[in-house]
């Protein structure tokens, strides 16, 4: 029996994937349990549309974060840390500092995307990409002043 999956199950399908499984397996599990319908021409139609639906979302969120990166790339941040000797820091600029002043700046971006390899430890320029979308990436200049 054909189905299409509503939910993921473990070894047999994901998500709006369409299968053959056992008729019984079908019948007294998944459909029951709201896992899968059956595969039929409403269905696969509705299956579709949802398809269609999901794929300009997915491309008006690429559109946005198109937009923002040329918004950051344009944009430059300045953060104060106290310096020793050298302009080496004695703390660190991290990602959360990153994300406060991009914050300050009216952008909202989560510390998690800020692909910092590890944190700013020198006074002056560093660019810090940033992953806005999965195709997308940013970079944003940061420049780190002494105290």
């Amino acid at each position: 029996m054909k189905v299409i999956f509503l939910k993921d199950v473990k070894g047999k399908g994901k998500s709006g994937e369409i299968k053959d499984v056992s008729e019984g397996y079908a019948r007294n599990y998944l459909l029951p349990k709201k896992f899968a319908v059956e595969a039929n021409k409403g269905s696969l139609s509705q299956l579709e549309a949802q398809k269609k639906k999901q794929h300009e979302i997915e491309e008006n969120e690429r559109k946005e974060a198109e937009a923002l990166k040329v918004k950051i790339e344009k944009m430059s941040i300045e953060l104060k840390a106290k310096s020793g000797e050298g302009g080496r820091l004695f703390g660190s600029i991290t990602s959360k500092q990153i994300a406060q002043a991009l914050r300050k700046a009216d952008i909202s971006i989560d510390k998690r995307k800020i692909d910092l390899p590890e944190p700013i430890r020198n006074l002056g320029y560093t660019d810090v990409p940033l992953k806005l979308h999965p195709q997308v990436m940013a970079k944003v200049k940061v420049h780190v002043t002494e105290e």
